[in-house]
């Protein structure tokens, strides 16, 4: 699955519009409006809904990370187009919660897009997307265990949001933190499950 630049404030312009002509907005509306974009911006968008009050909602990060699981193991198998069964995609959100969630991102996407992109290239290359994807998948299987513990989801999301946001904004000073992230998330998810 190739990849581009993208920033994050047009990936939030994509679902704001969805949100404008859905009154709700399912994972299928969302993968076909930025999957254009690359593997980056298909795990990024999921994991920061995760973070947003959006995350609140019980089982919602585990749906999500059964979506981004999914994405994950298909960019490993370097698909050209991305496929969810029907009990995924067809999975969706108020319009209004999305509209919300998009306002809380804005600033956050607007100081990101200023600050981060164009770095290190040779860490968002073709090989270390295949590395990212791998990563993203372990730390899926971490969300649904680490759900049980309140607002816990958050740090496996959050380290999958920093490797989207690397591979987004073709960024590997932000990969390096990535792979940092996740090295965290998996301790600390693995000392709480013990």
């Amino acid at each position: 699955m190739g990849q581009q630049a993208s920033s994050v404030e047009s990936i939030l312009d994509d679902l704001e519009k969805l949100a404008d002509n859905e009154d709700t907005v399912t994972v299928d509306d969302v993968v076909d409006a930025i999957g254009g974009r690359g593997f980056g911006p298909l795990i990024l968008l999921p994991a920061l809904l995760v973070i947003t009050p959006l995350g609140g909602i019980p089982g919602f990060p585990t749906l999500m990370a059964a979506v981004i699981l999914m994405i994950a193991a298909q960019s490993l198998m370097q698909k050209k187009r991305i496929w969810l069964p029907n009990l995924l995609g067809d999975r969706g959100v108020k319009n209004e919660k999305v509209t919300k969630s998009t306002k809380k991102l804005r600033s956050m996407a607007k100081w990101i897009d200023e600050h981060m992109g164009q770095r290190l290239k040779a860490l968002v290359s073709e090989p270390m997307q295949l590395v990212a994807a791998g990563i993203v998948a372990v730390l899926c299987l971490l969300v649904p265990p680490s759900e049980l513990v309140p607002f816990a989801a958050i740090l496996p999301m959050g380290a999958i949001a920093v490797l989207g946001l690397a591979l987004s904004l073709r960024d590997g000073l932000v990969m390096l933190v990535g792979l940092v992230v996740s090295l965290v998330a998996l301790y600390f998810v693995w000392t709480m499950a013990l």
